[in-house]
Parts: structure tokens; sequence; C-alpha cells
């Protein structure tokens, strides 16, 4: 199911990517010939906009195969990640027209030229308009259907210049009525959206590839799932691996009672990892144990009090996982400390507090890291 899951997403993308190079071409073909017929710099910067659409799709079907690759000794894991490396590229493209579409605009803005538009001119400017507003929606929404970030951004930057186009075409119009050119200043205008569109997509991409936050309500999903199963009591330490659009691996810590057995323990993490993939298509790798206890009055009081003493600091967003050892007279436990506080000096005052308040006792406390919602 998953594999046929998988084929149907590569399929999408791909046939999404053909149609957006067929009218890329065509949309190429024509402007180029209206804006050199013209002398319009606009619409060649517009044509090369096209242009770089057509490169971007090319690059976004081969990062799509390479990722539909099967592991391999060497990739144990797949090779998911390598759309990221396409939409790096991609972006890289898009950045290029962007500057080369600036600098050659600045030079008309120097050097102006008149422009001499025909009917047939603003035709094809105003068709091109709504085929890239279409294609844009088209794509967009096949990249959110397929979970794909290129194809998502790719329909973006379609958009984007649906919305160029247009501006291309008023020009035009604003120069057959008053014989003000813009030219030039259009074409600066396009780069600099074709600029911050590449930007924002090597960004996407960085960020990807270096390990951004998992999205909240996956997070959120796989939490309240975990919590609903029998025997856990709390979810803690949830780590989300991306691998890839689509593609991810998680372990978490739970809370159990101490009076569960081995074989209790073992079916309710079975259940857990079967559940989660089957309704989320999340592969759980682990499912850690923390034991909470349930017998001991004085171990439950410390809790309680250690549990107070250790959210009263702000910045601490979470306190689990507490374990004492009566016999070595050590005590354990882990936090969690907001990214933006001051995480080290949190800890060393929690570390000294805690060793005052216990002080027969070896104190060891875990600094976890905010990692999911």
């Amino acid at each position: 199911m998953e594999k046929q899951k998988t084929s149907d997403r590569e399929k999408i993308i791909v046939r999404t990517s053909i149609i957006g190079i067929g009218a890329n071409i065509l949309l190429v073909i024509f402007k180029t010939i209206v804006g050199l017929a013209a002398n319009s710099i606009a619409v060649v910067l517009d044509a090369v906009n096209n242009l770089s659409d057509v490169l971007s799709s090319i690059i976004t079907i081969i990062g799509t195969k390479l990722a539909g690759k099967k592991p391999d000794k060497d990739h144990p894991y797949g090779h998911g990640r390598a759309e990221y490396m396409s939409q790096l590229i991609v972006a890289g493209i898009i950045l290029y027209a962007g500057i080369t579409s600036g600098v050659e605009s600045a030079k008309k803005i120097i050097s102006p030229e008149i422009p001499d538009y025909s009917a047939i001119s603003l035709i094809v400017i105003g068709v091109a308009v709504f085929v890239k507003l279409g294609l844009g929606l088209y794509v967009k929404a096949m990249g959110k259907w397929a979970g794909s970030g290129t194809l998502e951004a790719s329909g973006t930057d379609a958009l984007f210049d649906s919305i160029i186009s247009a501006s291309v075409f008023a020009s035009a119009v604003i120069f057959i009525l008053t014989g003000v050119s813009l030219e030039a200043y259009v074409g600066l205008i396009i780069a600099v959206f074709i600029i911050k569109s590449g930007v924002e997509m090597i960004k996407d991409a960085v960020d990807d590839m270096l390990g951004r936050r998992p999205d909240a309500e996956l997070t959120k999903a796989l939490k309240k799932e975990i919590n609903s199963a029998e025997g856990v009591r709390g979810v803690y330490d949830l780590i989300v691996h991306n691998y890839g659009p689509q593609r991810y691996l998680a372990s978490v810590h739970v809370e159990v009672c101490d009076s569960m057995t081995a074989d209790e323990i073992d079916q309710m993490t079975r259940q857990i990892q079967r559940t989660v993939f089957e309704k989320h298509n999340v592969i759980m790798t682990a499912v850690g144990i923390y034991s909470v206890s349930t017998g001991d009055g004085e171990k439950k009081q410390m809790r309680s009090q250690l549990r107070k003493l250790v959210m009263s600091h702000e910045g601490v967003m979470q306190f689990h996982g507490f374990f004492i050892d009566e016999k070595s007279k050590s005590m354990s436990f882990d936090i969690v400390i907001d990214f933006a506080a001051d995480r080290e000096k949190i800890y060393q005052d929690i570390l000294r507090e805690v060793q005052q308040q216990y002080p027969d006792y070896q104190v060891m406390i875990t600094l976890d890291n905010d990692m999911s919602d």
C-alpha cells in the first residue's frame, strides 16, 4: 500500500511538471517573439523567467526520480532528501534569472529604448496572464496533494509570474495610451520578485536539509495517538526525522506504571508502532519507557515537590522521567527549557536548588531539547 502511494505521488509530480514544461515552452516562444518585435525588455525578461520555470520543472522530475530510488546499503533510509537538493538547484536557477533580469533592466533605465507594441502583442501578453494563473493554481494544488515542496514552490512561482505578466500588460497599455514607457522599471520589479522567490526557496531547501522543526499538526496528532494507548500515562521526547517528503522516522518516551510487566510493555509498544504507522505513515523506531512509581507515597511526594520547584523557573517547559533509587541514593529526571531562554544558567540554578533540598542524594538532570510541539 505504501509502495503504491509513493508510486502515485511520483506520477503526479512528473505529470504536473511535464504539463508545466509544455505550457512554459509555449510562453517562452511567444513572449520572445513579441518582446523582440516590440523592442520590449520587460516582455523579454518575462520570457526568460518562463525559461527558468522550464529548467525548474526538468530538475523537479530528475529530483523526484532520484528520491524514488529504493534504499541500499549506503543509503539505508532511502534517497528522499534528493528532492531537497533538486529544490536547492531550482532556487539557484531562479535566483540567477532574477539577478540577470535586474542587471538588464538597470541597463535599460540608464539607456532607455522606446517599445513598439501591436494589438497581437497585447493579446499574447494578456493570454499569458491567464495561462500562468491557471498553471500556478494547478501546480500548487498538485504539490500540496503530493506533499512536494518543490512542486508547491513552482506553483507559487507561477502565480507570481501571472502578476508579473499582468504588470507587463499594464505597462504596455499605459505606453499606448500615454506614451510613457515604464518598461525598464517594470523589468526591475520583475527581477525583485524573481530574486525574492529564489531566496525563499533556498531558505526552505536548506532548512529541510539541515533538519527543520517537524510540523506541529503532525507531532500533536502523534502525541495524541500515543497517549491514547492503554498503559501510557505521558508522552515525552518525541523526535521526528525527515528523510524526504512524507518519509518520517520517529522515537518517543512514554511514562508507564512501575507495576507493568515486560509482556505488557512489549504489547503496548508494538501496538503504538503499528497504530502510528497505519494512521500517520510514521515509523516509530523506538519507544522508550519512563517508570512512574505507584505504590511509594514518599516518592510521589518528592516527585510533586521537584516538579513544583523545577516549573517555578521561567523558561522551563517540561519536567518528566523522574526516577529515584533508594539503594544508591540517586535521583534523575529530564527537563525541557525554551531555546529562547538562558538554558545553561537555568539548568545550573535548578541543579543547585535540587541538590540543596536533597543533599543526601546524587542528582542527575538531563537537559532535553524542545524537539516538537
